[in-house]
């Protein structure tokens, strides 16, 4: 939720003190648009108020100029590396927080320099690697202050993918991350495997699971058959206790909480195992009460055939024994299964509400 939400976050916490509320604050940006006549607004969507803000503390171009975020009007870039910076962000959200909410979602965990500026980097991280061994820093210097507050912190590392272990090092200084582009970019864009593909967004859940991380994954499409079945089949390959999915149609529009589906409410029962490779790019993983099983291949490759031990219902409650499914599809299959009680099922899926713009 947003910082001037905390009414909202006590009404959540008294009709079911097991949520955990997260306040959004922006890791990377102050806004100008939040302060007035010299003043900042008392509650913000970022940790430094953009009058209180040390001029030191702003990213700059090798021209001298601060950096506004392209497409986002007023939300001039930071310096996380600056460890004063770093200081007065942590304190001034745990000030601000510490009573109101369970949490902290750190939005802009950036891997690129260049993000939201393209092709221009920062005089002082001129690089990619540099760049993240700032957010790194930031992640770790603050660590304990939001551990002694008892605040959870949750970050955006979208795009962690494509910048091989970024996502382990900076989950090392966190209690989970969020992918807000995992797997369905919209209905015909479908993230396939190759070296920074679907593999590598899987790995981003079952390393948090193992670690007893909270991941939060939100795939973007219209409700369309296809890509809402390839995105829940693959977060079921994975998930366990920890992990929640929140589909979004259009990005940014958080106005509206995401549609809730029958099959979440699905018991497919315990998991027997995690997931495997039945052919290539095609992984299954077999429950108590059902069956998931994706076909990671290019869209519109050919169909594979998985062959069932025992007749499933599938997703439209017709009994099969196999099911063919082309690239970038899933599906997910129900058996008959008396007396079982789930602790993994569709129902660990999340509505994330109130997120602020960039």
């Amino acid at each position: 939720m947003n910082a001037w939400e905390k009414g909202l976050a006590a009404k959540f916490k008294a009709a079911n003190p097991k949520i955990r509320t997260f306040v959004y604050k922006d890791l990377s940006s102050t806004r100008g648009y939040a302060c007035e006549n010299g003043v900042d607004d008392a509650d913000l969507p970022t940790g430094v108020g953009y009058c209180e803000a040390d001029p030191s503390w702003f990213l700059r171009g090798a021209d001298g100029r601060r950096f506004e975020y392209e497409g986002y009007r007023d939300h001039w870039q930071m310096d996380v590396g600056n460890t004063d910076y770093q200081n007065a962000w942590a304190e001034n959200v745990v000030a601000s927080s510490a009573k109101a909410f369970d949490g902290v979602f750190m939005d802009n965990a950036l891997f690129a320099c260049d993000t939201y500026h393209p092709g221009a980097c920062p005089a002082a991280y001129p690089t990619d690697a540099a760049m993240r061994e700032a957010y790194v820093s930031m992640l770790a210097n603050t660590r304990q202050k939001f551990v002694d507050a008892g605040l959870e912190t949750v970050a955006n590392l979208s795009d962690a993918r494509l910048h091989e272990g970024a996502w382990d090092s900076y989950v090392d200084h966190l209690d989970g991350g969020f992918d807000e582009w995992w797997l369905t970019f919209g209905d015909t864009d479908l993230l396939s495997e190759y070296p920074q593909g679907w593999s590598r967004q899987i790995a981003q859940i079952t390393a948090n699971e193992a670690r007893g991380r909270t991941t939060w994954v939100q795939p973007h499409h219209s409700g369309a058959e296809q890509p809402f079945r390839y995105a829940f089949a693959s977060y079921l390959l994975a998930a366990g206790s920890r992990t929640a999915i929140s589909e979004i149609e259009q990005t940014d529009r958080y106005d509206t909480p995401s549609p809730w589906r029958a099959e979440y409410d699905w018991d497919l029962g315990d998991p027997l195992g995690p997931h495997r490779e039945v052919a290539e790019n095609v992984h299954r993983r077999d429950f108590e009460c059902g069956t998931v099983i994706v076909n990671a291949n290019r869209t519109s490759s050919a169909p594979v055939t998985v062959t069932l031990s025992e007749s499933q219902k599938n997703e439209r409650g017709v009994p099969v024994s196999s099911v063919a499914l082309p690239g970038t599809s899933g599906s997910v299959l129900r058996k008959a299964c008396q007396g079982v009680r789930s602790s993994c099922t569709g129902s660990g899926r999340a509505t994330i509400t109130g997120h602020e713009a960039w």
